[in-house]
């Protein structure tokens, strides 16, 4: 059954509200009537009318201000409001247009006219609430849509890091293939990593690049896959041929890791290149000093050294931390950026910090599982 409109008459005047009544009903109309200003608000508010029918002069509150406390309604601001004024009262008109009235009807109402105005703002304001249902089912739909992209989002983002820890667990476990001779290296990957991490943080880089070399830094000695045992493992100082060989471990590494489109192995192919530069010139493999060399390699280097300084090799025993510090010190302008060097000191307790949790290679990182 289709829903019959809903007018409101408000008037002062009984006789009046009882004519309107009277005509309207018969119309199908609902019609509800109301002889106070504050009474009829309180109905236009609770009523959802589809048209107020609206006196000017009433006494305590007037149309004027019934009409003005309508607009600022939240329920009752768009309802089409007719004003109902007496003969000639043309600034009344005016002042009901700039408060927000719809239509007139001059006293005394002609009934023909009353029943064309009615059933036209009738229409209006079924229109309206076409428009504003019509509204806010869209705004329901594109929540909904929102809800399901964002859900949809989350499932991608949780493959996309399930997908992500395999990478890094592969990566890891190439890094511990190249070296697994040395029984320290699942300890110097992860510390050697944490360092450069930190280091990168302090001096600025962005989390996805500290990410980055976190993740690429633990292949920067893939190279050292080809490099004999006897030389690798070698408890002595090398001689020159010895160390011409180790030196191209760098340009394996590249060589095994070049080639990809991008992220961290294509990182970690600059890493294993570069990281025996040094800022001087007078680094392997090819010479490079300065800014020639990449950032990421310079951050790697003070990290590597500190770590191989610090810790038991084949060849030697592990430095005090404080002579490793030292050391690192005094190679600032000559072995290491300046910058970089400055960044790894200010962050001494960090790196103490990282060295303390890593030693003897017995923590719980994710990307690090202990074996």
């Amino acid at each position: 059954m289709e829903k019959m409109p809903k007018i409101l008459v408000v008037d002062d005047e009984y006789h009046n509200l009882f004519l309107m009544h009277g005509f309207l009903v018969p119309l199908g109309y609902e019609v509800s009537i109301s002889s106070d200003g504050e009474e009829a608000i309180e109905f236009a508010r609770k009523g959802a009318f589809d048209v107020i029918l609206l006196d000017i002069n009433m006494p305590e509150m007037d149309g004027f201000e019934v009409l003005a406390r309508l607009r600022s309604g939240e329920e009752t601001k768009f309802v089409p409001v007719v004003m109902v004024t007496g003969q000639g009262e043309v600034e009344h008109r005016v002042r009901a247009l700039e408060l927000g009235a719809d239509d007139f009807l001059t006293k005394p109402v002609d009934w023909m006219e009353l029943k064309a105005r009615v059933r036209s703002l009738v229409k209006v304001k079924a229109y309206h609430d076409h428009m504003m249902n019509h509204q806010r089912k869209l705004e329901e739909e594109v929540n909904r849509r929102t809800l399901e992209l964002r859900r949809a989002t989350e499932k991608l983002h949780e493959a996309h890091n399930k997908l992500k820890e395999a990478s890094l667990d592969t990566i890891y476990r190439l890094s511990r293939a190249a070296e697994f001779r040395d029984e320290d290296t699942g300890g110097h990957i992860k510390r050697m990593s944490e360092y450069a991490a930190a280091v990168g943080r302090k001096m600025g880089l962005n989390e996805k690049t500290v990410e980055g070399i976190l993740y690429a830094a633990p292949m920067h000695d893939v190279g050292k896959i080809g490099i004999p045992d006897r030389i690798l493992l070698k408890p002595g100082k090398l001689d020159a041929e010895e160390w011409e060989i180790m030196k191209q471990h760098t340009l394996m590494g590249a060589r095994i890791l070049e080639g990809a489109s991008g992220g961290f192995i294509s990182l970690a192919a600059v890493i294993a290149l570069t990281h025996h530069e040094k800022w001087n010139g007078k680094g392997y493999p090819r010479g490079l000093s300065g800014t020639q060399i990449p950032l990421v390699g310079r951050v790697v280097a003070i990290a590597d050294v500190f770590d191989a300084m610090t810790s038991k090799r084949p060849y030697k025993e592990p430095f005090p931390v404080e002579k490793a510090f030292r050391i690192i010190e005094e190679s600032r302008g000559s072995h290491f950026d300046p910058a970089v060097v400055d960044a790894f000191t200010a962050i001494k307790d960090e790196i103490l910090e990282i060295k303390g949790s890593s030693d003897g290679y017995d923590n719980n990182s994710p990307l690090f599982p202990k074996y």
